[in-house]
């Protein structure tokens, strides 16, 4: 197997749809959202990809301004391909493109706590989430 990294493409909806529902991100994103989907994509302005030929088999989704703070927001492997260092190589991939002082900031899918601890991840207890339909107070 030979992956192949790359964080200069731009991915069509109908891919980043295919590669999300080899996940178990799948089921909770709107994949029958195109709209949603096409956003989710279309306004990430750092995506690194892995692909095994043609397919398609790992994305890393963020928002950056490359200095200061990224947010990954995704960071998905086709099951198929996992346990293989492939989310590992992906979250790289992302790095090198940051400056030298930005934080990568991501938060964690249930199954995946346990996941980022382990590759040098540390946890902090300091986000916090405003839900839509929700006004401040």
């Amino acid at each position: 197997m030979s992956i192949e990294y790359k964080t200069d493409l731009t991915l069509t909806v109908e891919q980043f749809i295919d590669v999300l529902s080899r996940t178990s991100l799948g089921p909770r994103r709107p994949l029958d959202d195109l709209e949603c989907m096409a956003a989710m994509i279309g306004n990430a302005n750092l995506v690194a990809t892995a692909w095994d030929g043609e397919l398609l088999v790992g994305v890393a989704r963020c928002v950056t301004d490359f200095a200061y703070a990224c947010y990954m927001s995704e960071l998905a492997v086709d099951e198929n391909y996992q346990r293989r260092g492939i989310g590992k190589e992906l979250i790289r991939h992302a790095r090198s493109r940051l400056g030298p002082r930005c934080r990568l900031r991501l938060l964690a899918a249930p199954d995946a706590a346990d996941y980022y601890g382990h590759i040098g991840f540390v946890h902090s207890p300091r986000c916090w989430e405003l839900t839509p339909g929700v006004e401040l107070k």
